[in-house]
C-alpha cells in the first residue's frame, strides 16, 4: 500500500519541477545587410544598386552646385550699378568675371548689349538665364526617373519572389515546409524594401533641389529687375 503512496509523491514532484523550470532562451538569429542584399537576387538588387549610387552622385554634385549659385556676393549690384553709371563697361564686365556665378554670368551678358535698345538687352539677359537654369537642372530628371523606377523594380522582385515560392509550392505538394518558402518570400519582402528606400530618397532629394533651383531662379528675376531699372534710371 505504500509503494503507489510513493510513487504519487514522486510523480507530483516531477509534475512541479517540470512546472519550475526555466524555459530555455529563444536563440535570436541575425542578417547582416550583405546577406539580405545577396536574399535579393543579383538580377534585382544590380540595377537598384546602380540606381542608388547614381542617385547619391546626383543629389550630392547637384547640391553643391545650387549651393554655389545662392552665394551672393556682397555689394555685387551696388558695384555693377556704380560701374555703369560711371561709364566703366569694362570694369563692370571683369567684376561679373571673378564673381562665378550664373547672376554674374547673366549680367555679363547683358552688359556687353549696353548700347543696343532695352528690349533687346533684356531678351538676351532672358536667354542666358535659361541656359542657366538648364545647366542647374541638368541631372534631376534622371533623379526623378529614379524615384519612379527604383519602387516598380523592387515590385518586380516581389512578383518574381512569389513566383518562387508558388512553384516550389507546386513541385513539393502537400508536404511543403515553410523553410522551402523562405527563400521566395524574402527576396519578395527584400527587393521591394529596398526599391522603396531608394525610391523615397530620391524622390525627396529631387523636390528639394527643384526647391532650390526656383529659389536660384527668383534671384534671378529679382536681379533681372534690378539691373533693367540701373539702364533706365539716370546717372546721379
Amino acid at each position: 500500500m505504500q509503494l503507489p503512496l510513493f510513487a504519487q509523491i514522486e510523480q507530483a514532484r516531477q509534475v512541479i519541477d517540470q512546472a519550475n523550470a526555466v524555459p530555455p532562451e529563444p536563440v535570436m538569429e541575425t542578417i547582416s545587410i550583405w546577406e539580405l542584399i545577396q536574399n535579393g537576387g543579383w538580377y534585382i538588387m544590380g540595377p537598384l544598386g546602380i540606381m542608388s549610387l547614381i542617385a547619391i552622385y546626383i543629389i550630392i554634385e547637384r547640391s553643391m552646385a545650387i549651393r554655389r549659385a545662392l552665394k551672393e556676393e556682397k555689394d555685387f549690384m551696388n558695384k555693377i550699378r556704380d560701374y555703369i553709371h560711371e561709364g566703366k563697361i569694362d570694369s563692370a564686365r571683369n567684376l561679373c568675371a571673378q564673381t562665378v556665378s550664373p547672376i554674374s554670368r547673366m549680367l555679363d551678358k547683358g552688359i556687353s548689349r549696353i548700347g543696343k535698345p532695352l528690349k533687346d538687352i533684356e531678351v538676351s539677359i532672358e536667354n542666358s538665364g535659361k541656359l542657366e537654369v538648364y545647366q542647374l537642372e541638368k541631372g534631376l530628371s534622371v533623379l526623378a526617373t529614379i524615384s519612379g523606377a527604383a519602387p516598380m523594380i523592387g515590385f518586380l522582385g516581389t512578383v518574381i519572389g512569389m513566383i518562387v515560392t508558388f512553384h516550389t509550392m507546386k513541385i513539393s505538394g502537400a508536404g511543403v515546409e515553410i523553410a522551402q518558402l523562405s527563400g521566395g518570400i524574402m527576396q519578395a519582402m527584400v527587393t521591394t524594401v529596398a526599391g522603396l528606400v531608394i525610391g523615397i530618397i530620391a524622390y525627396v532629394a529631387y523636390n528639394t533641389l527643384v526647391a532650390r533651383v526656383n529659389k536660384v531662379v527668383q534671384n534671378m528675376e529679382a536681379t533681372t529687375i534690378a539691373f533693367m531699372d540701373v539702364l533706365e534710371s539716370p546717372a546721379k
